[in-house]
């Protein structure tokens, strides 16, 4: 039987969601903790890739294991021994072809910046001194609405066969002394988010004009863009799925 796991996890102490050479993942934990409970190897499959540093509020995995397991008692076992920066917060029946990566239709991406310095907010948020104007970013993002060539923004050593991406939403919010940005699209590229973060700040800076991040858009070279912003600020917050693959 083939089943949905929703995980969330505190991301500073892992290498993103795939285990790489000098660091340890998400993934392979989370499979270390299914197999021994399962007494057999478990592979699991993602929604998507985070990179090194990045948190995550909602993200899914699917497994196949024996039918009949009782979801209560695989969830509380297997939160009692994952790790305290991970959780998993349900388990869902699916239908037998559903892929947690493919099957997704939407993933939403939110980077939090902080004006003023907060110890609360540490490896949470991107403390930025420098002033802003949200007003001319949101004209910036909102250029980025619609299905677009996004090579300048992705990393140069990728394995992907495009570079095209459906952005749904783009945008900012002040909240008191913090400001969210916050991204929807089909999907994301490596990188993607932290780039376009990095390029509308200068946008919001005054060093890059609308003009200029339109040239850069379309000049489909990464070395035109801004610098990647640091992870530890950023969140994959959600992931959709269409309502049909799940089994009630």
């Amino acid at each position: 039987m083939r089943y949905f796991f929703e995980i969330a996890y505190h991301g500073r102490n892992y290498n993103g969601w795939q285990s790489q050479p000098n660091g340890v993942g998400v993934q392979s934990v989370v499979e270390d903790v299914l197999s021994k409970l399962f007494r057999t190897p478990v592979e699991i499959v993602g929604s998507g890739r985070t990179d090194a540093g990045v948190h995550c509020e909602q993200q899914f995995f699917h497994v196949d294991l024996p039918e009949g397991i009782d979801n209560e008692q695989t969830l509380m076992k297997l939160n009692s021994f994952l790790p305290r920066d991970i959780v998993v917060h349900s388990i869902r029946k699916v239908k037998a072809d559903a892929s947690a990566r493919y099957d997704a239709i939407e993933r939403t991406y939110r980077y939090q910046i902080t004006r003023v310095k907060n110890p609360f907010l540490d490896g949470l948020s991107l403390h930025y001194f420098r002033p802003l104007e949200i007003a001319s970013m949101n004209r910036a993002a909102a250029l980025l609405v619609g299905v677009h060539d996004f090579q300048c923004f992705s990393k140069v050593k990728t394995d992907v066969n495009h570079f095209i991406c459906d952005v749904r939403k783009a945008g900012w919010v002040e909240k008191g002394d913090e400001i969210i940005f916050r991204i929807s699209a089909n999907r994301f590229l490596r990188g993607m988010v932290r780039a376009i973060v990095g390029t509308l700040l200068e946008v919001g800076c005054g060093r890059l004009s609308h003009k200029e991040f339109v040239s850069i858009l379309r000049s489909r070279d990464r070395r035109n863009a801004g610098a990647n912003v640091p992870a530890h600020a950023l969140f994959l917050e959600r992931v959709k799925y269409p309502p049909g693959i799940f089994i009630k």
